[in-house]
């Protein structure tokens, strides 16, 4: 199913929050909060090659990234997928996370796309959601913003990227924010996708209000041809393992 936008152009309004300021999204992609040491490379700027070293394949996404959980839920850390995805979790923790989004948290390491034509597909169908396995009694539902965007030609890409990354940190330090992820433009069209995955709406919309995000936003404006927003729950169901995916109408989502 091939995405139709239902506005030529919607404000940079990431949090899905209308009316209010937006939280940092894609507008650049969401840069990793500081590398664990200073040797590892950000993997959130696409690899340089040389001549002689060319990629053996194009980049079509990059990884996506998870929020570092609390130290009181370190040893929750999912090894068994460090060698099957390339998840990169941040430096910045979470301050508190609850139990069904732990189980997430920890499902969403196998996330990936489901298709190398994410950028114009359904959200529902861009993603391997089919995949995300959590404890059958388990019963939650979380809040999704999906960006599609195409970047302006010249537009400079180092001060957006850095007020991304402090916008990224900033969302995680003051919490709810489990996941990131964006791809890269379609080598045809140009255009692209990213998404957040928080544990409520509330979390999104206090997100708008914070100095990195306001920043963000800002320079953002004036570096897409094209931005356009989506919002979505992600919906877990007591007696089910997998998730399902809803396109968000209204009301509270998640706590």
């Amino acid at each position: 199913m091939t995405y139709q936008p239902t506005k030529a152009s919607v404000s940079l309004d990431v949090t899905g929050i209308d009316g209010v300021e937006p939280s940092s999204g894609p507008a650049s992609p969401l840069a990793s909060s500081e590398a664990s040491s200073s040797t590892a490379r950000d993997p959130h700027t696409l690899p340089v090659f040389s001549k002689t070293s060319p990629p053996k394949r194009p980049i079509l996404y990059l990884p996506p990234l998870l929020s570092s959980l609390p130290h009181e839920h370190e040893h929750h850390h999912d090894h068994q997928h460090d060698d099957e995805s390339p998840v990169v979790h941040t430096t910045t923790r979470l301050p508190d996370i609850d139990p069904a989004s732990l189980s997430l948290h920890k499902a969403l390491h196998g996330f990936s796309p489901a298709t190398e034509r994410y950028a114009d597909t359904s959200y529902a169908e861009a993603f391997n959601w089919d995949e995300l396995q959590l404890p059958e009694d388990e019963e939650r539902e979380w809040y999704c913003v999906a960006f599609r965007s195409k970047r302006l030609v010249g537009s400079e890409n180092a001060p957006l990227y850095d007020a991304d990354r402090l916008a990224h940190e900033e969302a995680i330090r003051n919490g709810g924010l489990i996941l990131y992820w964006y791809g890269t433009p379609d080598q045809e069209t140009g255009l692209n996708l990213a998404t957040c995955i928080w544990q409520s709406r509330a979390h999104a919309i206090a997100a708008n209000s914070r100095p990195h995000h306001i920043k963000a936003m800002r320079l953002a404006a004036a570096s897409y041809e094209r931005y356009d927003l989506e919002r979505w729950r992600l919906v877990k169901e007591r007696g089910e393992r997998g998730v399902k995916v809803q396109e968000y109408t209204g009301g509270d989502v998640g706590w």
